[in-house]
């Protein structure tokens, strides 16, 4: 394994993922409640490494036999990630939102399952994310991108345990709007910084 290109498929995993979306929300809002987090975790982590396999092993391939589809998803993800960037800066300047935990009462694991799949196997985003970028970026690590998936995968699977386990430490920065924009802000430079690379080359 290829321990500098491991991290570097860790680093983008992580920049990639940790965005407060749907999901993200889901699993903060879980890991408040202290309702079914593990099961949470586990079943975002194991998606995202299904997700990723499949755009690392197979996206080259299809790639082979459509040659104008790399490009085309390359330069349509930077699209993606640019507009993406100034979405998060504009909320980062003009958002007062804060996350806070739902009052409702305890789920069922069979409905928070289900809320947690459809979240994670429903969302475009995530197809975005794992299979066309980090599919696409793997290609540029030629006879390497186990290691670059195994990085990936680490990340996906570190990020969202910490993050449903973490989110009692995280309910004080989070209930507060400056730290919210605060995020915003390092996504969007982390969102601009991918689509720069994607567009220019690792």
């Amino acid at each position: 394994m290829n321990f500098s290109i491991y991290v570097t498929g860790l680093m983008i995993g992580l920049s990639l993922i940790v965005a407060i979306g749907a999901q993200n929300a889901f699993i903060l809002r879980q890991g408040l409640r202290n309702e079914h987090v593990f099961a949470v975790c586990l079943t975002c982590a194991l998606s995202d490494a299904v997700l990723i396999m499949l755009g690392v092993t197979s996206l080259q391939q299809i790639a082979g036999l459509l040659p104008w589809l790399n490009p085309v998803m390359r330069y349509g993800g930077a699209a993606f990630l640019a507009w993406y960037g100034v979405k998060s800066l504009y909320s980062a300047l003009r958002s007062s939102a804060v996350l806070t935990a739902a009052e409702a009462e305890t789920t069922s694991f069979s409905r928070t399952l289900a809320t947690c799949l459809a979240l994670t196997w429903l969302n475009p985003h995530v197809y975005l994310d794992t299979v066309v970028l980090l599919g696409s970026i793997s290609t540029r690590y030629p006879g390497q991108q186990a290691s670059f998936a195994a990085g990936a995968v680490t990340g996906s699977f570190l990020f969202f345990f910490v993050l449903g386990y973490g989110a009692t430490w995280l309910r004080p920065i989070f209930s507060r709007p400056a730290y919210w924009r605060m995020l915003e802000t390092l996504v969007a430079a982390t969102m601009w910084f991918i689509a720069f690379k994607l567009i220019g080359g690792m």
